[in-house]
């Protein structure tokens, strides 16, 4: 894979193909000869492919791409778990010993994840690396754990025991053990802040599909971004569209990541409270004001339920959600803002 990847400009219906059960695709009309020509621009990080999409006519359209691939890539080695000298892995191999003082974006990152956490009372954790092992998903090799191995765990894992400092920006562990993990969060936030890297009126981005970031319009006749959703047992069946004007959106889903036991799909969505796989849903779609937030609130609705998903919702109307849950696979429920951004498809 080069650095940068440039593929030759298409057609909108034909820059994302099928997206991995998740969000299938870019949404437009049949094409005509006065259909806009898109650019795209990938380039694989935080292991997964991440593409700028923006109209062909955009100022700078190259150098604003490049920019914004560059700061994910400038994000992956502050926030990787995976590599030693990474800011979050010096934190956590030193935060249970004293506070440690951090950037300021990975702090406010941190306090956002606090946040979330508290609102969702408790099922939104970063601070789950060690239970994230201790089921094999760090590496990607599900395991059942034995019961003294998840007693023991559940010593070392919440962001109750992460405390922030906002005076001297400081991150400290009150127990040895914890660990930061921001793979609920990081790819939405990477979105972010690429985004912020210059202006382009029209841009949609994502990362892996499953986190996306949108601006401006797909075409100058258009409001916003469409893209569709697939049902995630029948990847070849769409379930709705999802109409983003100056929003990101997240799936979360057991599309991936998953093993098989005494009969059950245990997935690496893990619920904080049981210390246990989340089970209950098949899907959880969120749209919201940034990438970081759907993310998060991808993670947590999967973890709620339905209902305590619309209650959420309810007390926070910058939020939507399109949930299928496992005992109504038929059933796409929408809440909150998704009511005005979601069409289901009979």
């Amino acid at each position: 894979m080069n650095r940068r990847e440039f593929l030759h400009p298409r057609r909108l219906a034909k820059v994302a193909g099928p997206v991995l059960g998740i969000a299938d695709e870019l949404e437009s009309p049949a094409p005509s000869t006065s259909d806009p020509v898109l650019l795209r621009f990938a380039r694989r990080a935080m292991a997964t492919m991440f593409e700028v999409i923006v109209p062909l006519d955009s100022p700078g359209a190259s150098e604003y791409a490049t920019a914004a691939l560059d700061e994910i890539d400038r994000l992956e080695t502050q926030l990787t778990v995976y590599r030693t000298t990474s800011e979050v892995s010096r934190l956590n191999a030193r935060a249970a010993d004293h506070p440690v003082r951090v950037e300021k974006n990975l702090f406010n990152l941190l306090a956002l994840a606090q946040r979330i956490h508290r609102d969702t009372d408790g099922a939104f954790d970063v601070a789950l690396g060690a239970l994230i092992k201790t089921w094999g998903f760090f590496r990607r090799q599900g395991r059942m754990p034995t019961p003294m191995e998840l007693k023991a765990v559940r010593e070392r894992i919440g962001m109750n025991h992460v405390l922030l400092d906002a005076k001297r920006q400081t991150v400290f562990f009150d127990r040895p053990g914890i660990e930061i993990n921001l793979a609920s969060i990081g790819k939405g936030y990477a979105l972010d802040c690429a985004a912020r890297i210059g202006k382009a009126p029209s841009v949609f981005l994502h990362g892996g599909h499953s986190s996306i970031l949108a601006f401006g319009n797909e075409t100058p006749n258009s409001q916003g971004w469409t893209v569709g959703l697939t049902d995630p047992e029948r990847p070849q069946c769409r379930r709705a569209l999802v109409r983003l004007v100056n929003r990101a959106m997240a799936t979360s889903a057991l599309t991936h990541q998953h093993f098989e036991h005494a009969g059950k799909k245990l997935g690496h969505l893990l619920d904080p409270r049981s210390a246990w796989p989340a089970e209950g849903m098949l899907s959880a779609t969120v749209t919201a004001p940034t990438a970081a937030e759907a993310d998060a609130l991808a993670t947590a609705f999967f973890i709620l339920g339905v209902e305590k998903a619309r209650t959420y919702c309810e007390t926070h109307p910058e939020i939507g959600a399109a949930l299928i849950a496992v005992d109504a696979p038929g059933r796409l429920v929408v809440l909150g803002r998704g009511t005005d951004e979601v069409e289901v498809l009979r």
